[in-house]
């Protein structure tokens, strides 16, 4: 697709050469920003669907997330090489194509039906995202001054979590709730082979319409921005063999891949685990389905924590800021497991306010002072996403151990959280950009 691209930067003043904030390109990329948001929570409502549809055990089910963000690493790396060639705007469409295509693959998956079907749609889909992510990530954060990109993308993500907090409602009315009620496992399995085929096929209809409207709107939202005129930053992009560094001489950046490994793996393990949390007498006492209904406090919390943020940011450093929200959290997360009943319940689910800059500030702070490195940089932060599948498999292991339960397993994300910490007040300054970038 040809560039639409203008080069008419403001007189440099930075190294990104972007004196003021262009938000009418920030208002265009924040999109992208709440559709794989959207697409990423609706992953939660696959799985209960998709769990009764095959007859699958848990360990089968989580095979959804282990495939989605098993891709972020598997197509990270590519994601970079093509910003490397094709520039950030040519990527960003190239992204939401990929994911249009992932979606539409929803509708044969579903005729068939195929669980490996749909798991190979979650993994294009999922590599579409990534390399959305790759790009218009470090895109936002070199789309102003420096010293503003933790908060420029605080603002941004805050609609991705704004994405995240209505996909459930989206999910729960238009797939789980576009057919009749599943019916028992034991009359599932008790049926002939065609009437559990026609089951199936009928279950399985509730994706279509959804996946269709999403492929449609990601097609569509592709067109708009190949059209629209993103400034071109001549600074960030960059094309393969330009340069003969090497991001893993970079120590912030390194370090910052650690971090996002260990914040996306503590997010979404404390999510993944606080329905059977808040189930347990001795913590919530809650029937589950009133235990999920909690968890948009989790996610709530983070949206309301990105718009305060992205002021927050505007005047305080963000290694300070993303260090005190690092202890905060670990903090929260040890209350809830040395208390029991309301304490422990309501202090899991603040963590998710503090949780909200920790992203897109390790983000930021992975990718400064990069220059031609970025799209690289970028990747690599990317690739680290992999922790959400693999940080919860690991508490529950812990979990599921006698000696330490569902209670105590929650000091994995502590520990996870000072690490974080230690990053932001230590590990993200910048050294030894210069030299690995010669």
């Amino acid at each position: 697709m040809p560039s639409t691209n203008v080069a008419a930067p403001a007189p440099a003043t930075s190294a990104n050469g972007q004196q003021k904030t262009d938000y009418g390109a920030m208002a265009m990329v924040t999109t992208l920003f709440f559709a794989w948001g959207f697409l990423t929570c609706l992953n939660d409502i696959l799985i209960p669907h998709l769990k009764g549809l095959f007859d699958l055990n848990y360990r089968q089910a989580m095979t959804v997330q282990l495939a989605f963000f098993s891709s972020y690493c598997a197509f990270a790396y590519p994601s970079a090489k093509i910003i490397d060639f094709l520039g950030y705007q040519r990527a960003m469409v190239i992204g939401l194509c990929t994911m249009g295509l992932g979606a539409a693959l929803f509708i044969p998956a579903a005729s068939a039906p195929s669980y490996p079907l749909f798991l190979a749609a979650l993994i294009i889909l999922a590599a579409g995202m990534t390399v959305l992510q790759t790009s218009a990530n470090p895109y936002v954060a070199v789309l102003g001054p420096p010293r503003t990109a933790s908060s420029r993308l605080n603002l941004t993500q805050a609609f991705n979590s704004l994405g995240t907090t209505v996909a459930p409602t989206f999910g729960s009315k238009l797939i789980l709730g576009a057919v009749a009620a599943p019916v028992a496992i034991e009359v599932f399995r008790a049926f002939t082979p065609d009437q559990r085929h026609a089951y199936q096929i009928e279950q399985a209809s509730a994706v279509k319409s959804p996946y269709i409207g999403l492929a449609i709107a990601l097609f569509v939202l592709a067109v708009i921005i190949g059209l629209f005129k993103l400034p071109k930053i001549a600074s960030a992009e960059h094309h393969a063999g330009t340069h003969g560094g090497t991001i893993w001489k970079i120590p912030h950046l390194v370090l910052g891949a650690v971090a996002i490994f260990l914040y996306v793996g503590a997010e979404v393990s404390i999510g993944s685990f606080l329905t059977n949390y808040f189930n347990r007498p001795e913590i919530g006492n809650l029937a589950l389905k009133d235990a999920a209904d909690m968890l948009k406090y989790y996610w709530g919390g983070a949206m309301v924590g990105r718009f305060i943020g992205s002021a927050v940011l505007q005047k305080l450093k963000p290694g300070y800021v993303l260090g005190f929200n690092s202890i905060v959290a670990a903090l929260l997360t040890l209350v809830s497991m040395l208390t029991l009943g309301h304490s422990a319940m309501w202090s899991i689910l603040l963590v998710g306010l503090f949780n909200s800059i920790m992203f897109p500030t390790i983000f930021t702070l992975g990718v400064a002072e990069l220059g031609p490195l970025t799209g690289d940089g970028s990747g690599l932060l990317i690739a680290a996403i992999i922790g959400g599948a693999i940080v919860p498999y690991v508490q529950g292991w812990f979990a599921d151990m006698p000696s330490v339960g569902i209670h105590h397993a929650f000091f994995l994300p502590v520990l996870c959280y000072l690490y974080i910490a230690f990053y932001g007040f230590v590990g993200s300054k910048p050294k030894q950009v210069a030299a690995a970038a010669q």
